[in-house]
């Protein structure tokens, strides 16, 4: 016999006979993730200028290249121009890269070198335009007067800090009404806007840049702080470029080129690839070929994380404030973000002059990124 009391459904589509069933959670659809930020993790220190600065120093370079395209006779010439003679002294033993001949410099005149040919019994080999010359070391004489006082100048740089900001404003009768999903409007508009600034930090470490002219700011020009791209020029790789990946693809060759280019312009520890979706589903496919699978297998694995070569172990980060070209190759050791100090994120509550409350959350930041020539970026790999 079917039911025929008081159901819920004879109060009809509208239920207004009934309390509602409101989960006391709130799900958020955007994206906020920041896993650059929390990788780096928080500074040792904070920033107490507006201007934050650094010193960044590096050894007398061991390397050179020829700089002669007139070389008469490649094989036996004694003399020939470098690009930097003040890198020579006499006495050194030098070798060109990918060659078995030694040479030894007899002397130094500007930017000519006089040398002696297939020194120590090597066999002379020919000599071209823009090959690289390895300083081996110095050959002193025993009881000669020092040498020459060589140093290198330290170099002062630095970043602009940034100030983010965002509003908050609640009227009086929200904040005192009862809400669904929370306790309290005010608290959660101050973490929802929080969030976006946190977002918003990333984003612009990665990606931001500095006005061309008034860094410091002034009443009309905002002052914001140089990211990670806009800060490297040493190891930047593009489309076009010598030996650049064939298609655009982002591939093992084109990874290895440039950790071994990082490796041999500095003594960076890369151990971050930073990377859009699209360039990580690429790295993923690395092992594809490769993977196997027994009848008794009932789960699909298809991610690679770590990226060991003979220049370094690296953590593969999937970040989406990543340019779709780009792949970023970083030493975390030298990267940091700081707060200007007493100004890391807050809230600054501000007088109403009406039925509401009202504040500012204000945060100023910069990005202390050392020795850019520890870094390194791919730009206009494919993105289809």
């Amino acid at each position: 016999m079917s039911f025929t009391g008081k159901a819920t459904y004879s109060a009809g589509a509208t239920l207004p006979e009934l309390a509602e069933d409101v989960s006391d959670l709130i799900g958020i659809i955007s994206p906020h993730e920041t896993p650059l930020l929390d990788i780096l993790g928080d500074p040792l220190r904070a920033a107490t200028s507006t201007h934050h600065e650094w010193f960044e120093d590096e050894l007398l370079p061991n390397r050179d290249s020829i700089a002669d395209s007139s070389i008469a006779d490649p094989l036996n010439d004694t003399s020939f121009e470098a690009a930097n003679g003040s890198r020579f002294r006499i006495g050194d033993q030098i070798q060109i890269v990918g060659s078995e001949e030694l040479i030894l410099v007899l002397g130094v005149g500007g930017d000519t070198l006089t040398v002696e040919r297939g020194y120590a019994g090597t066999t002379n080999e020919n000599l071209v335009d823009g090959q690289v010359i390895n300083i081996l070391g110095n050959a002193a004489l025993e009881g000669a007067s020092k040498p020459n006082t060589r140093f290198t100048n330290r170099i002062r740089t630095g970043n602009y800090t940034q100030i983010f900001t965002n509003a908050v404003e609640v009227s009086g009768t929200d904040i005192a009404a009862s809400q669904l999903g929370l306790a309290d409007e005010m608290d959660y508009q101050k973490q929802q806007r929080l969030r976006e600034l946190i977002r918003d930090l990333e984003n612009t470490v990665i990606n931001g840049g500095q006005p061309e002219s008034d860094q410091q700011g002034s009443g009309s020009v905002r002052r914001s702080m140089k990211g990670i791209i806009q800060h490297l020029s040493s190891n930047v790789w593009h489309s076009g470029d010598s030996g650049f990946p064939t298609g655009g693809d982002l591939d093992e060759a084109a990874i290895n080129q440039m950790l071994r280019q990082i490796w041999e312009n500095s003594n960076g520890n890369v151990d971050l690839i930073v990377v859009n979706g699209f360039q990580k589903r690429k790295i993923n496919t690395f092992t594809a070929d490769s993977r196997s699978y027994t009848a008794n297998d009932t789960k699909f694995t298809n991610m690679i994380s770590i990226y060991e070569s003979d220049f370094g172990v690296c953590r593969i980060v999937t970040n989406r404030w990543i340019p779709q070209d780009a792949a970023l190759f970083l030493d975390s050791s030298r990267i940091n973000v700081l707060p200007l100090s007493g100004r890391s994120f807050h809230f600054k509550p501000l007088a109403s002059t009406g039925d509401y409350e009202s504040g500012e959350l204000i945060g100023e930041y910069t990005l202390e990124l050392k020795n850019e020539a520890a870094h390194g970026l791919i730009r206009d790999l494919a993105t289809s």
